[in-house]
């Protein structure tokens, strides 16, 4: 290159040099404005890097000396299917608040009294004319009027987890009402699963209908023939202690008893005499839905009872007719209506060594529709072994129809039907109707033995108690599950001997003028009654 050339270039570069510069000088003077941006970026960094360290030591703080956590309710309160339910907290303990009232009236239809000659209707029996049930004109005119059945009120629960409990006390009668009685109580422990062990007072398992929730009973009343059963050995207020167990298609129970716990205070009401032995009776039972299905089963069962040894009610000075009498079964039964108290059969004291019972339950079940039936055969062993021991029986069927198509709850522990879920309360705003059912049964109950004919005066082995044939129809409305109103209709007939003018009249000379009837006159009757109950319960 020429140094022309040169002078050029070098020319022409520091042209190009003093350009930039300038334009660098230049631009280096103006402010950016992302370097403003990137200044305010690093301040918010920082800004969140100090939140992050504050909440490390919050965190760190709180690690260290964590709050103190809200202790849980000690116990909850609630409404259960309408009744209060109190419980704690892990559930290993509860309480429920029961309460039953049940409120009849009745009126009973029958022919008018005829003369004292002829017409020898009577109540009994009684052991002398002053006894406090002799009352010679009130079977001729059955009370028509009010009963207040049930007036219960109590509670059970669980306690620590496996234990159960129950104490219910009822002020309601058969007749009349009580002053108070100590109905229901017991302890039971159930932490074996599926064994239970119950001890107190309550009703042994001893049938399908005795096991039935009287709250929900299809009708106002047991069969006759299944209240007798349960009084031999097991029923209501009878101390007892009892194992069990059940599962999904099976109930097994037996069970030991003794006396029938009294009145608390007896006021007008009758107490239970005092005996110088309580008596001892086993009760058992086995049931089973062997085949069921989705709206659909179908319940068996046996049951029994056997008393080992009466009650001693002559005591350790009785001689001659007291003590061979000392020990007695009376089997009897007040009709399936209680507004009227008195018992139109009745065997009277039998002279026993010991007594039982046997029977067998069937019944089936067809989504609103069942049907169930027991029948019962009754034995008494007497002590003088130169009389015959009698023989009784008695058998029931009954069935009842849900009209709104509910069904009957089958109650997997007891092994018996109780009441119908009501799938649409009662409201006069909402429209529900509540459930509706139609009830009937017919029951048969014969307390007679070698009865003889009428006219004729008792053998010596002869127990005139009595049979009773009941047919009854029911319709029951229930509003909602806590309210319910029945309408019962019966039609009863009552054939019975007079069992004066033998040698074993209940043991009293004085049986003739007591009864105030001729030897063998019939001293039976036929009458019909209407009731009508009001019950609420929870």
């Amino acid at each position: 290159m020429t140094s022309k050339n040169r002078v050029w270039g070098v020319s022409l570069a520091a042209a190009l040099l003093s350009g930039s510069s300038t334009a660098a000088l230049a631009q280096s003077a103006a402010p950016d404005p992302r370097d403003a941006r990137i200044d305010q970026l690093e301040a918010e960094v920082h800004a969140l890097a100090d939140e992050v360290k504050d909440l490390k030591a919050q965190q760190i703080q709180t690690l260290a000396n964590p709050p103190a956590k809200a202790a849980p309710p000690a116990a909850t309160v609630a409404i259960s299917n309408g009744h209060p339910v109190i419980a704690s907290a892990d559930g290993r303990f509860t309480a429920n608040v029961h309460g039953i009232f049940q409120f009849d009236t009745a009126g009973y239809d029958q022919s008018s009294a005829g003369p004292l000659a002829s017409d020898h209707r009577r109540s009994g029996p009684a052991l002398s004319a002053s006894a406090a049930n002799v009352d010679l004109l009130h079977a001729r005119d059955l009370k028509d009027g009010t009963d207040v059945r049930r007036a219960r009120i109590g509670v059970d629960g669980i306690a620590f987890g496996d234990w159960d409990y129950r104490l219910i006390f009822d002020f309601g009668g058969t007749g009349v009402e009580n002053t108070g009685q100590f109905y229901e109580g017991w302890i039971q422990y159930s932490g074996i699963w599926p064994l239970h062990a119950r001890v107190g007072a309550f009703p042994p398992s001893i049938g399908l209908e005795d096991q039935g929730s009287t709250n929900g009973m299809p009708l106002l009343e047991r069969s006759a023939v299944e209240d007798i059963a349960r009084g031999l050995a097991a029923g209501d207020t009878r101390t007892a202690a009892m194992l069990w167990a059940s599962g999904d298609h099976w109930l097994a129970s037996g069970a030991v008893t003794g006396r029938v716990v009294g009145v608390i205070n007896t006021g007008t009401a009758t107490a239970v005499p005092q005996t110088f032995g309580d008596q001892l009776g086993f009760v058992g039972r086995l049931a089973a839905t062997p085949l069921s299905g989705p709206d659909w089963l179908v319940h068996v069962g046996a049951h029994g009872s056997y008393v080992a040894r009466p009650a001693n009610t002559g005591g350790p000075g009785a001689a001659g007719p007291a003590a061979a009498n000392a020990h007695v079964i009376a089997l009897s039964n007040t009709q399936e209506l209680r507004v009227d108290g008195t018992k139109l059969i009745n065997t009277g004291n039998i002279d026993a060594r010991d007594a039982s019972s046997a029977g067998v339950e069937f019944a089936v079940q067809k989504q609103n529709f069942y049907l169930q039936s027991e029948y019962e055969q009754f034995n008494v062993g007497r002590t003088d072994p130169g009389l015959a021991s009698p023989t009784f029986h008695g058998w029931y069927v009954e069935g009842s129809w849900m009209i709104t198509g509910e069904r009957r709850a089958y109650n997997k522990q007891t092994a018996a039907f109780d009441a119908p879920p009501v799938a649409h309360p009662f409201s006069w705003i909402g429209g529900g109707t509540g459930a509706f059912e139609l009830a009937a049964r017919y029951s048969d109950m014969d307390l007679n033995f070698d009865a003889g004919a009428p006219g004729t005066a008792p053998k010596a082995d002869a127990i005139r108690g009595g049979e009773e044939q009941n047919w009854t129809v029911g319709l029951n409305w229930y509003p909602n599950s806590f309210l319910r109103f029945m309408l019962d209709y019966q039609n009863v007939r009552i054939q019975r001997l007079s069992p004066c003018g033998g040698p074993n009249a209940f043991t009293n000379a004085s049986c003739a003028a007591v009864w105030s009837t001729p030897v063998g006159g019939q001293i039976g009757q036929s009458y019909s009654a209407v009731a009508l109950r009001t019950q609420f319960a929870f």
